[in-house]
């Protein structure tokens, strides 16, 4: 990054930012994550310093668990997918990304999990200019 943010402006930054996102250490200990109480997929404050297996479904872990394993090797940098939900909204429609985080040298420091709300996005049409 360059520059330097003051810590009350990033951790700002963190929580205004459209993406819920969770943080893994390279022993898959979850250390972090933003935007608690408007999650799409809730957790308890406890799962930080947790095991991320602790935090997946049943069905979804084998995945993970690979995602993250291709991570550590090197194999893979990121992974994305989508899918459908029900809200008091209506349906909508959820991207998950993954993120290998490395340092300079590309050694494996953790995995960044992003989730996002699309279904506005892919409803865009046409343009709409700044202060339209």
């Amino acid at each position: 990054m360059i520059g330097d943010l003051p810590k009350e402006m990033l951790d700002s930054l963190l929580e205004t930012i459209p993406i819920e996102f969770s943080v893994l250490n390279d022993k898959d200990v979850v250390v972090a994550w933003n935007k608690h109480e408007s999650r799409v997929f809730k957790r308890p404050v406890t799962v930080v310093g947790k095991n991320v297996r602790n935090c997946h479904p049943k069905k979804s872990l084998d995945k993970v668990e690979r995602i993250i394993s291709e991570m550590r090797e090197g194999k893979r940098d990121k992974a994305r997918f989508w899918i459908s939900t029900q809200s008091d909204d209506g349906p909508r429609k959820i991207m998950i990304e993954y993120y290998a985080l490395r340092d300079g040298k590309g050694r494996y420091l953790g995995c960044l999990e992003a989730t996002q709300d699309i279904t506005e996005i892919q409803g865009l049409k046409g343009d709409k200019r700044l202060l339209d």
